[in-house]
């Protein structure tokens, strides 16, 4: 008979990430960069922009010419000329003359401002009334004042958004070097299970994990690679296991978890250390729930997890550890990590048994201006629970529950 599991606490597992090294790195081309991590310091090789441009259509100023100026006392000013899109100004402006000059144009030498084209009115062709003094630097963009010359301005480990990207793009970069996405191998094990194209016999279920993982791991920015249903056998579950550590940079088992005759993970991976592959145990059972009987292996230098069989069990472990780990071996920093929660008030009291972190799923429902978190009850093989649900709430450790009214984060799902 196998002898219960010991739990870890779920801060201890998830301290275990910081152990699994990073994946590879490659350049790509920059149009392909939009959620990938970045692999590289970004030093900038020029002051952004390089040259002093309106942020306004108007006129090109020295700002002492407007000094005093008023609708009722009005500062008149000789045009000397015009800005052209994309062109360096030929021409120079001394004090008591004005360049007209659109928005994103090169101020002209002598000038250090711009007047709003609202603020004036043409007398003629060659003079103009200004009726509103404007301060040196007003409606400009100094030289370097976006980005300077040899500034950092996007560290190693950091995310890539659409504003990245267009900052990338300002600096003339074609190729950015990125972390390469990490491959995750998924398995389900279980004799009950069956393909979702066959129509399941009694005591039989669909394939639903392999699925719902895959897509957790996308959203991730993983890799998901499937290996396919392996019955309650050794020696597939063995080889099947061992061509995915060979092929992906993490593994996730599903089943086989927990403590039972016929779950065989365990013996699985002892027997992979035996064979040479460096096999170790981090964690059989994790204080969370749904959840606990998860098991945390380092197998060589990758992660590989036995996740509960249940899919909200699975998905609740993915969403609060597995996907920790994920992000550490694509290179994502813990300062760039963005996981804003909502705040939102309980509907209603919920009880938890110390000892154990409860992840509760909830709704969120706006009442008269209020945001409301709504438990979701259920059993963990339920997976309408969680399609129902908008996120979860964690109740701690040592927490008998909570009442209604009180304020809770919201880990959106």
């Amino acid at each position: 008979m196998k002898e219960f599991f010991k739990v870890t606490d779920l801060k201890q597992v998830l301290k275990y990430a910081a152990d699994f090294p990073y994946v590879e790195t490659e350049e790509i081309p920059l149009h392909g960069t939009s959620g990938r991590i970045l692999a590289v310091d970004i030093v900038s090789d020029i002051n952004l922009p390089d040259f002093m441009r309106s942020t306004m259509d108007g006129y090109a100023v020295l700002a002492q010419s407007t000094f005093g100026a008023s609708e009722g006392n009005p500062a008149y000013l000789n045009i000397r000329g015009a800005v052209n899109m994309g062109t360096v100004p030929s021409f120079t402006v001394k004090a008591g003359e004005a360049a007209g000059i659109p928005t994103g144009g090169m101020l002209p030498e002598g000038t250090d401002s711009v007047v709003m084209v609202e603020h004036t009115e043409a007398i003629d062709d060659v003079t103009i009334e200004v009726y509103r003094s404007v301060a040196p630097g007003q409606h400009v963009i100094e030289v370097g004042e976006d980005i300077k010359k040899g500034e950092i301005i996007l560290s190693v480990g950091r995310k890539l958004r659409s504003q990245e990207t267009g900052l990338l793009a300002a600096l003339g970069k074609e190729f950015v070097k990125v972390y390469k996405r990490p491959v995750i191998g998924i398995i389900s094990t279980g004799d009950e299970v069956v393909p979702i194209t066959d129509i399941p016999g009694q005591g039989q279920i669909r394939d639903i994990n392999t699925y719902t993982l895959s897509g957790l791991v996308k959203e991730a920015g993983g890799i998901p690679v499937s290996f396919g249903i392996v019955r309650d056998d050794f020696d597939d579950l063995f080889e099947k296991s061992s061509t995915a550590l060979a092929q992906t940079d993490m593994v996730l088992i599903s089943g086989g978890s927990s403590v039972g005759m016929r779950d065989f993970t365990t013996e699985v991976l002892s027997s992979l250390s035996d064979s040479g592959h460096d096999s170790d145990i981090l964690a059989h059972g994790i204080s969370i729930s749904p959840g606990k009987p998860t098991i945390l292996a380092k197998t060589g230098n990758k992660a590989f997890w036995g996740l509960p069989g249940h899919v909200v069990s699975a998905m609740v472990v993915f969403a609060i550890v597995v996907r920790p780990f994920i992000e550490q071996i694509s290179g994502l920093s813990p300062q760039h990590e963005k996981k804003p929660k909502l705040t939102a008030f309980l509907s209603r009291n919920i009880s938890s048994a110390q000892g154990r972190v409860d992840f509760v799923r909830i709704r969120l429902i706006r009442k008269d201006g209020v945001l409301w978190a709504e438990p979701v009850l259920g059993k963990s093989g339920l997976i309408n629970t969680m399609v129902k649900a908008d996120g979860m709430i964690e109740i701690g450790i040592n927490t008998e529950g909570l009442d209604k009214g009180t304020e809770v984060k919201v880990i959106a799902l």
